[in-house]
C-alpha cells in the first residue's frame, strides 16, 4: 500500500479513523517495492552459483539433488517469458496474480511444449515448490504480498528465511512465544507472516515497518473476507516485531491505535452528516446548535444530541412529512410526531418462523422531549442576543412543560433503583465470600496443575481434574474433566477470577464510577502527612470523569489489601508497573501511556482491562454464586449497582449526607440522596429541616472558623490516640469511659505489631488471677477474670486479622523523583487545612 492508497483509504473512511490514527498511518507507510533491485538483475550463471552454495543447498544429497534439479527447471521456465530481469519474467507470465492458482501446473504445461521436463518428467510436480522458495529465499523473485498469503507454503518460506536470509532473528521471534500469553496456533502464523513481508519486500527482520505489518493484515482481509478462524487476521506478528525492538521510536506499542475500530471524534458535521437530512437550512443550523454547545458538554452528550435532534426529531419528520422546511410546525405534525416518540416496534419471530410485530414503550422518548424542547428555548433566547443569526429560526416550542413528565420519570427510575439496591444489599456480604473464594480456588486448581505433570490426576477445594496432554505449546496449564473430558483453560479461570474479585471489591468500598475504576492508576496513590507527628495516611486520588472533578478517598486497610494485591500481580521484575495505552471509548481519544492497575498481558502486550471486559468478569464471577432474585432469576450486579450499595451503607451508618456528596463526587446532594435507598424521604426532609431550626437557634459563634488553639487541640486528639497496644477509636472531645484501663475498652484497636505485650499482659493476668485464688482475695480475682476475658477477645481478633492478611504484601507509596510535590500536607494556619501540591 503506498502513501496514496494509505491517503484515499482514510478519505474514504474518514468517520473509521481518529486523527491520531491518521497521522500514524502517514507516518508510517509500508515501504514500496522498485521495479529491479540487484538480486533479481543476475544472470542465470550467478544465480545458479549463488543458489548451490551453502546454505542455500540442503543437509542430504536427496535434498540437494532435489533443489538443484527444481531450482533449474523453474530457472528454464522464467526464461522462456519475455523481460529483462526475473521479478519482470515472473510478473510477465500471470502466474503472480492469483495465489490459489497452482503455478506448477502452467510450468510443466510450458516445460512440455518445449520438450524441457527432462527424464523425471512431470514426476518432479510435488517438488517444484523447492526451486521457487530458493530463488524467494534468495531475493531473485519477490512475489505479491496477497498471493503469497493464498499459496499453501507459507510455513517452508518462514523456514527458508530461517535458513538463508536471517536466521538468528527469526530464532529470536520463535524465542518470545515463551513469554507470550498465546499458543503456538497464534505464534507460529506470525511468524510466517513476517517471513512473507521479507519474501515480498526483501531486507531482513530488522526491516519491516510497522506500515508492513498494517499492510500484511489489511491484505489478509482481502484475500481472506468473511468470518476465519483468529489466528489469520491476528495482529501478533506486530507484537513480536515491537518486542523485539525491531521498530523505530514513536512506534505504537498497540496495533489497536492504527485500528478503525477505535474512531476518532467527529465534528458536528459529520455528527449531522450520518442521517442525510434532506433540507440544507435545518441542517446547517443544527450544525450550528451542536458547534454552538460543543464547548460546554463532552463528547459522549454531543453525540446524543446529535443523534436525538437530527435522528429522532427532524429526520422523523422528514421522512412522514416530505419537503418540511421549517421549525414552525403545525399542531397535528407535532401532535403526531409524538405520538410516534412514545412507541417503537419490535420484530421477533415466534415458534412456526413467522416473523412478529409487538408495539412497546421507547424509554428514551422523555430524554428526547426534553432535548427537543431545550432545542427550541436555547433559539429563542439566543435570538434576543444575536437577532440576525438566530432569530429567523425562532418558533414556539411544540413541546409544553406537561408533555415532559421528568417528575414522574424520576419518581420511577428512583424506585426502580431502590429495589435493585434492596434486593442486593443483604446478600453483599455472601457475595464478597463467594467472590473470595472463587478467587482462592481458582488459584489453588492452578496451582496444583503446575506440580502435576501432564495425564496425571490432581485434586484441588474438592475439584479433581486431570493435567491436559497437549500436542501443541500452550503458555497456559490446562484440565480435563474426568466425566465429561471437558478442556478447562485453569490459567484464564484464575486471572478471570481474580480480576473479577478485584473489581467487586474496589467498587464496593470506594463507591467508585466504573470509568473511575478501569483510570485507576499506580500514580492514584497519594499520601496525607500529620504536620507534628508525621504519620501517612494513604488516600486514593480519582481522576475527573463524569463531573469533571477529582476527589480523594482515604484507603482503608482492607482495600489497601486489595491495591497491594493487584499491584504485585502486575508488576515487572524491577518491580514498576507497566505502562499501557488505553482508548478512551467516551471522548473517542487514546490517553497517554499510564501505569493503570486493572491491566494483564495479551500476547506480549500489556493491555488495559476495557470497561465492557471488567462487566464481563463482573457477571462472570456472580454467576458462580447461584444469587436469584425475587422473580427467580439469576441477580445480576450492574458496577453501579456498587455505587448505590455504597452510598446506601454508609448514610445509613451515620455518614453526613454532604461528606457522602464529596465522597462520591456529586455536584449537587440531590443526587447523593438519589442514590441512597431505605431512607423515606419525609424522614430526610425532617431531619434536614430540624438541623436547619436547631442552627437558627444555636449562638452564631459556633458556627465560625476554629481558632489557631482550637484546631492544633483537634489534631492533638488524634496524636494521642495512640496507647501501647494501638489505637484508642474514641470520638473527639469525649473522655475515657473506662479511666485508660485499655484492655476491657471496645473501642481499642489494638496493632497486630503489639500481639506479644498482649500476651504478655495475658499471661500476667493468670498469674495475678491464680495468687488472688490462693490468697482468697475473690473480689480481686472476680476483676481481674474479666481483664483477661478482654484480653482473649482482643488476642481472638488480632490472630484473626493476621491470618487474613498473610497473603498480603506491603504496598508502599509510588516513588517518583518528585514525591514530595505528591504529598498532601497540612498547614498550622486555621484556615488553611490542607493544601494540594500537584506537579
Amino acid at each position: 500500500m503506498t502513501t496514496s492508497a494509505i491517503t484515499e483509504a482514510v478519505a474514504a473512511r474518514p468517520w473509521q479513523l481518529s486523527a491520531e490514527a491518521v497521522a500514524l498511518w502517514k507516518k508510517f507507510p509500508p515501504r514500496t517495492n522498485p521495479k529491479s533491485w540487484p538480486a533479481t538483475r543476475q544472470s542465470r550463471a550467478a544465480v545458479v552459483s549463488r543458489m548451490l552454495k551453502p546454505p542455500s543447498l540442503g543437509n542430504d544429497s536427496k535434498t540437494r539433488c532435489n533443489r538443484k534439479l527444481t531450482l533449474l527447471k523453474v530457472l528454464d521456465w522464467l526464461e522462456m517469458q519475455p523481460g529483462t530481469t526475473w521479478q519482470e519474467r515472473w510478473d510477465a507470465s500471470g502466474v503472480g496474480v492469483d495465489g490459489r492458482v497452482d503455478w506448477r501446473t502452467r510450468l510443466i504445461s510450458d516445460l512440455k511444449s518445449v520438450d524441457n521436463l527432462g527424464p523425471r518428467g512431470e514426476r518432479i510436480f510435488s517438488i517444484l515448490g523447492m526451486g521457487l522458495v530458493q530463488l524467494i529465499g534468495g531475493d531473485v523473485l519477490r512475489p505479491d504480498l496477497g498471493w503469497l498469503m493464498a499459496t499453501a507454503s507459507p510455513l517452508r518460506i518462514a523456514n527458508e528465511m530461517e535458513r538463508v536470509r536471517d536466521g538468528e532473528a527469526i530464532a529470536s521471534l520463535r524465542a518470545l512465544r515463551k513469554a507470550s500469553t498465546v499458543g503456538d496456533s497464534t505464534v507460529l502464523p506470525a511468524i510466517e507472516k513476517i517471513a512473507l513481508i521479507m519474501a515480498a519486500k526483501g531486507g531482513t527482520v530488522a526491516d519491516v515497518t510497522p506500515g508492513d505489518c498494517l499492510e500484511l493484515l489489511k491484505t489478509s482481509r482481502e484475500v481472506f473476507p468473511g468470518p476465519a478462524k483468529a489466528s489469520r487476521h491476528s495482529p501478533f506478528s506486530y507484537q513480536l516485531l515491537h518486542s523485539l525492538g525491531v521498530f523505530p521510536a514513536g512506534a505504537p506499542s498497540s496495533v489497536r491505535m492504527f485500528s478503525t475500530r477505535f474512531p476518532g471524534q467527529l465534528t458536528a458535521e459529520q455528527l449531522v452528516d450520518r442521517y442525510n437530512l434532506s433540507c440544507r437550512p435545518v441542517r446547517d443550523l443544527l450544525v450550528d446548535y451542536l458547534m454552538e454547545r460543543q464547548p460546554s458538554v463532552d463528547y459522549n452528550t454531543l453525540t446524543g444530541l446529535a443523534t436525538a435532534l437530527a435522528l429522532w426529531f427532524w429526520k422523523d419528520l422528514e421522512k412522514h412529512h416530505a419537503g418540511i422546511d421549517s421549525l414552525r410546525l403545525p399542531p397535528d405534525i407535532a401532535a403526531s410526531w409524538k405520538r410516534r416518540l412514545q412507541t417503537r416496534i419490535v420484530r421477533t419471530t415466534n415458534e412456526h418462523g413467522d416473523v412478529v410485530e409487538t408495539t412497546v414503550e421507547r424509554a428514551t422518548a422523555s430524554d428526547t422531549l426534553m432535548t427537543v424542547r431545550a432545542f427550541y428555548l436555547d433559539l429563542a433566547q439566543w435570538a434576543l442576543d444575536e437577532p440576525s443569526r438566530w432569530g429567523p429560526w425562532a418558533a414556539p416550542c411544540p413541546i409544553r412543560a406537561d408533555d415532559v413528565q421528568h417528575r414522574k420519570m424520576k419518581s420511577r427510575q428512583k424506585t426502580r433503583m431502590d429495589q435493585r439496591t434492596r434486593e442486593r444489599l443483604p446478600v453483599l456480604p455472601v457475595l464478597i465470600d463467594a467472590v473470595d473464594r472463587n478467587r482462592k480456588a481458582a488459584a489453588a486448581r492452578l496451582e496444583a496443575a503446575g506440580h502435576t505433570h501432564p495425564g496425571e490426576v490432581f485434586t484441588a477445594d474438592g475439584t479433581t481434574l486431570r493435567r491436559a496432554v497437549l500436542k501443541r505449546h500452550s503458555p497456559h496449564l490446562w484440565g480435563e474433566e474426568l466425566d465429561t473430558g471437558r478442556r478447562r483453560n485453569l490459567a484464564r479461570e484464575e486471572s478471570n477470577a481474580f480480576w473479577g474479585w478485584a473489581a467487586v471489591e474496589v467498587l464496593r468500598m470506594t463507591g467508585v464510577r466504573i470509568e473511575e475504576l478501569s483510570e485507576i492508576s499506580h500514580h492514584s496513590l497519594v499520601q496525607y502527612r500529620l504536620p507534628s507527628t508525621g504519620e501517612l495516611v494513604p488516600l486514593l486520588q480519582i481522576a475527573p470523569s463524569k463531573t469533571d472533578e477529582e476527589r480523594l478517598l482515604v484507603v482503608s486497610p482492607e482495600l489497601a489489601d486489595v491495591l497491594s494485591a493487584i499491584i504485585c500481580r502486575i508488576r515487572t521484575a524491577d518491580g514498576s508497573v507497566p505502562l499501557v495505552i488505553a482508548y478512551d471509548h467516551h471522548e473517542k481519544v487514546w490517553n497517554p501511556p499510564l501505569p493503570l492497575l486493572f491491566q494483564r498481558k495479551i500476547g506480549l502486550e500489556d493491555r488495559p482491562i476495557p470497561i465492557d471486559g471488567i462487566r464481563t468478569l463482573l457477571q462472570d464471577a456472580l454467576a458462580a454464586t447461584g444469587f436469584t432474585d425475587t422473580t427467580g432469576r439469576p441477580l445480576h450486579f450492574a458496577p453501579h449497582d456498587f455505587r448505590r450499595i455504597f452510598t446506601t451503607d454508609a448514610v445509613m451508618n451515620g455518614m453526613p449526607p454532604h461528606i457522602a456528596q464529596l465522597v462520591l463526587g456529586h455536584r449537587d446532594i440531590n443526587t447523593t440522596m438519589g442514590y441512597k435507598a431505605v431512607y423515606p424521604e419525609e424522614a430526610i426532609t425532617g431531619h434536614r429541616a430540624f438541623i436547619a431550626r436547631r442552627r437558627e437557634l444555636r449562638p452564631n459563634e459556633e458556627y465560625r472558623s476554629p481558632t489557631e488553639e482550637e484546631w492544633e487541640d483537634f489534631l492533638g486528639h488524634f496524636e494521642r490516640r495512640k496507647v501501647a497496644l494501638g489505637d484508642c477509636g474514641r470520638a473527639y472531645g469525649t473522655s475515657c469511659i473506662h479511666e485508660h484501663s485499655c484492655i476491657r475498652c471496645p473501642l481499642l484497636r489494638a496493632d497486630p505489631a503489639q500481639q506479644p505485650r498482649l500476651v504478655g499482659i495475658r499471661d500476667n493476668l493468670l498469674a495475678r488471677i491464680a495468687e488472688a485464688e490462693h490468697e482468697g482475695w475473690a473480689g480481686e480475682a472476680e476483676g481481674l477474670k474479666v481483664s483477661l476475658a478482654a484480653a482473649n477477645t482482643k488476642l481472638t481478633q488480632l490472630d484473626n486479622l493476621i491470618a487474613s492478611r498473610t497473603a498480603a504484601v506491603n504496598l508502599g507509596m509510588p516513588a517518583f523523583p518528585d514525591v514530595a510535590g505528591r504529598q498532601i500536607t497540612t498547614s498550622h494556619a486555621p484556615t488553611h487545612r490542607a493544601n494540594v501540591n500537584r506537579p
